[in-house]
């Protein structure tokens, strides 16, 4: 039961830290490099849609067990301290109203997706003839 608890609470506080992340992407004051970074973590964390498709045994969870928690850890050490606790209240805020959508990154997975399958379609039928 202590583990349920210990692990809902990491869950919690990886998805504030998302927030977080979040919110300091927009910060005029971050460097650069660490937006880059952060918008591609928080882009991937937001998106409808995984890299690796959930409905896939065991890969499916890989990039939300390991990928996700490693990229959240690195971007808030790129951001300066001041940022990160700055955004920490705000984080609260947009927690409790839900997390925002990015359509965009999603559309660019399914894209993915589209082509990988018209590849292997097309090397089936050349296969097949």
């Amino acid at each position: 039961m202590d583990t349920i608890r210990k692990l809902k609470s990491y869950a919690y506080k990886l998805k504030q830290n998302l927030f977080v992340l979040y919110l300091s992407y927009k910060d005029n004051r971050t460097p650069w490099f660490a937006k880059v970074f952060t918008l591609c973590v928080v882009a991937y964390a937001f998106s409808p849609i995984d890299l690796i498709p959930d409905f896939i045994p065991l890969l499916g969870y890989l990039d939300d067990l390991i990928l996700v928690p490693l990229g959240i850890s690195l971007a808030l050490k790129l951001i300066p301290t001041y940022i990160i606790e700055e955004n920490r209240a705000k984080a609260v805020d947009i927690g409790r109203n839900g997390k925002p959508k990015n359509w965009f990154v999603g559309v660019i997975f399914i894209l993915i997706w589209v082509l990988l399958a018209l590849w292997i379609l097309k090397f089936l039928i050349k296969y097949y003839k």
